[in-house]
């Protein structure tokens, strides 16, 4: 028997998903913000419990352990990475502070400095310079590097990111750099900027290089324990962490490209929405992901997420490419507060799993979202986590009833349902940024709740923002865990190229190209059928933004016509973006991307046969419940999900208990269980 475990790790719960090519298991576990490792080890036990297996005999058959992982994620947010420090070209040290001139909030006057991650006597400036064709001009002065090397290996400095003028054209004197600095400080973590980014703009390359310094030492430490850990107890398969860009890759990469793990847990996430939106039909989506900490959202348009490569985390900017996640601080643990204001605000403070939401039971005292959607009946306290952990009440009341009912002289329920209101206002917000700011319409969208209380308030989102369909699959407590078991080895590759589009000469182009898939070769694991897709990053002459457009060619040579219909796509995706377009003006070729994936054979569940609409053998019973569109409190009919069978129609009001989750279903809905394990829900506007 062979197995394949994935672990996504959260800020409250680890989820685990694994499947013995037969049956498929999904669990969860507390996280340990101490000790990532150990959750996912308890994650491990989990597994092997409904195996019937030792940890040893599991781990001994498994031939995949796939990881989400926040290492990297926290290490950002807390600013816990590892002494850094910057070697750049002279006079340009400052370029990671000036960050082109601008800042992210442009009207908060009180905004501060983000934090140093290299302070600024750690930024060592050295005489050398290349020019924008990769010619020489003055040599690289190498005394100079030596001394500034042993100044930071003095200083304690563990990493180093190297990120000179024009090394995306010529990098002959950054590989110099690196080649002194394994002399002087062989123990030193060291990250080229041609190697993580060899792309224009300055500020974004060392920005994105400095993060990857800063975070992949930390990283490289985990994976390290972890895999040895796994190892010496008889795990002899492959280690792999799910990547931002919605890949996975072997732990040699991943330890080394720290910033492409920057979005690991919740790029799983988008994978698994794909691959199950795909089997029910539906390849437009906005994905809503509600986990104890964060609210996730992501564009899926005709099957493939939406990529950015202008992120922002911890306010430092990644431009490798990511999948285009917008995070807010909405999530069940978010702490609901009055401010000196006298105002009532929701997160992004988090009370995490220890001690978490009051109800939890666990020490936590202040009110949260989850405290109020228990308070509000969406939550029966004997059937969470599929009746493995108790609810308290009381505790909740108690902590509404000091932080918020009290200070604002209002009822307990009353502050239940303004914390409700509060967070389904923001989660409305966030799925409006990845649509409407975009150009995209959500009407044309299904909405895919998952994460442990996501489906509670998909039915708000979705009657707020015109969607006529939710989609909650049965696994979407563990959803981000599942996306690492589907997901397939995906290496992306960038380089810039600068052309008027005019000008391109499709060889040049084509030789290029290879040279980019070459490289990406080397990096990718072995697999069996390898797809190609490549883009090109293209603008109007003058503007400083690009739009990533994808160049369609049944051959891996480009020719003038590939060309031309890319410039034509180019002004069809500007003007839906932006509302509109100028084919008569100059286009320009900034950058070429590519994306190698090593598809994987994958377990997929099989259809089951529908089994009639009648859901009445798995109502449980009724209780109170909130709809502010019913007037308040009604007596709601509960159904116990695991009696939940394809083609049953529940319509609402209504919840649906599931392990991990609850489904609520709003009035003037209608939910049914498809073939494929998922809540299929109509949504009446």
């Amino acid at each position: 028997m062979s197995y394949t475990i994935a672990v996504d790790v959260g800020g409250t719960f680890t989820d685990v998903v694994a499947t013995d090519e037969n049956q498929v298991f999904t669990g969860k576990v507390p996280s340990r913000r101490s000790d990532e490792s150990a959750a996912v080890l308890e994650a491990v036990d989990a597994v092997a419990d409904h195996f019937g297996l030792s940890a040893g005999a599991l781990l001994e058959d498994t031939r995949y352990f796939i990881l989400g992982t926040t290492v990297v994620t926290n290490a950002m947010l807390e600013y816990q990475g590892v002494p850094t420090g910057l070697i750049t070209t002279k006079g340009f040290r400052d370029v990671l502070e000036l960050r082109r001139g601008y800042k992210e909030s442009l009207f908060d006057l009180r905004l501060p400095a983000p934090f140093p991650i290299v302070r600024r006597r750690f930024r060592k400036g050295v005489a050398e310079r290349i020019d924008y064709t990769g010619t020489v001009v003055d040599p690289l002065d190498e005394e100079e590097v030596r001394a500034a090397v042993r100044e930071l290996k003095a200083a304690g400095i563990e990493s180093i990111a190297v990120c000179l003028l024009f090394s995306f054209v010529n990098d002959v004197h950054e590989r110099r750099i690196a080649e002194i600095i394994a002399e002087e400080h062989p123990e030193c973590f060291v990250t080229l900027s041609c190697d993580v980014l060899p792309q224009i703009r300055e500020f974004e390359r060392v920005s994105t290089t400095v993060v990857n310094a800063y975070t992949s030492p930390e990283l490289k430490r985990y994976l390290h324990k972890l895999d040895t850990g796994l190892r010496s107890a008889g795990f002899g398969g492959e280690l792999v962490v799910v990547q931002s860009n919605g890949g996975i890759m072997d732990v040699a990469y991943s330890a080394e490209h720290g910033v492409d793990a920057v979005l690991s847990g919740p790029a799983g996430g988008v994978v698994a929405a794909v691959a199950l939106g795909e089997r029910s039909g539906y390849r437009n989506l906005i994905t809503a992901d509600m986990g104890g900490t964060s609210y996730d959202v992501c564009l899926i348009n005709d099957g493939k997420p939406e990529v950015g490569v202008d992120n922002w985390i911890s306010r430092y900017r990644v431009a490798v490419p990511l999948v285009d996640i917008h995070t807010i601080g909405a999530g069940g643990g978010s702490i609901a507060w009055v401010d000196d204001a006298g105002a009532l605000r929701v997160g992004p403070e988090s009370a995490g799993a220890v001690p978490g939401p009051a109800c939890y039971g666990r020490g936590g005292t202040r009110p949260t979202v989850t405290d109020a959607n228990l308070l509000l009946g969406f939550m029966d306290p004997d059937r969470f986590m599929g009746g493995t952990m108790a609810l308290d009440r009381a505790a909740a009341e108690a902590a509404f009833d000091e932080h918020v009912a009290t200070p604002l002289g209002i009822s307990v329920p009353e502050a239940a349902i303004g914390v409700f209101r509060i967070a389904n206002s923001d989660m409305s917000n966030a799925l409006r940024y990845v649509s409407v700011s975009r150009g995209r319409d959500p009407r044309d969208f299904a909405l895919m709740a998952f994460g442990g209380a996501g489906a509670i308030h998909a039915g708000i989102q979705a009657a707020d923002l015109g969607i006529k369909t939710i989609l909650v699959p049965r696994k979407a407590p563990v959803l981000s865990a599942y996306g690492g078991m589907v997901a397939d080895f995906k290496v992306s590759r960038v380089q810039s190229y600068v052309r008027a589009a005019e000008a391109v000469d499709a060889d040049e182009l084509t030789a290029h190209f290879a040279r980019l898939q070459q490289e990406a070769e080397k990096m990718l694991p072995a697999a069996g059928t390898v797809r190609l897709e490549r883009y090109l990053d293209v603008r109007y002459e003058g503007q400083v933004r690009e739009v990533i457009v994808p160049l369609h060619t049944r051959t891996r040579k480009i020719s003038p016509v590939n060309l031309s219909r890319a410039v034509s796509e180019f002004h069809e995706i500007h003007h839906q973006l932006y509302a509109h377009k100028r084919p008569a003006q100059p286009v320009q070729i900034v950058s070429l991307r590519l994306e190698l994936t090593g598809l994987r054979q994958t377990v997929e569940t099989p259809p089951r046969p529908f089994a009639g609409d009648d859901p009445a053998a798995a109502r449980v019973g009724t209780r109170p419940m909130y709809f502010e569109r019913l007037g308040g409190f009604a007596e709601t009919p509960v159904y116990d999900g695991t009696l939940v069978e394809p083609g049953n129609v529940i319509t609402g009001p209504a919840a649906i208990h599931e392990p991990g989750t609850t489904i609520v279903v709003c009035d003037g809905q209608e939910a049914m269980l498809d073939q494929y394990e998922t809540y299929v829900i109509e949504v009446v506007q």
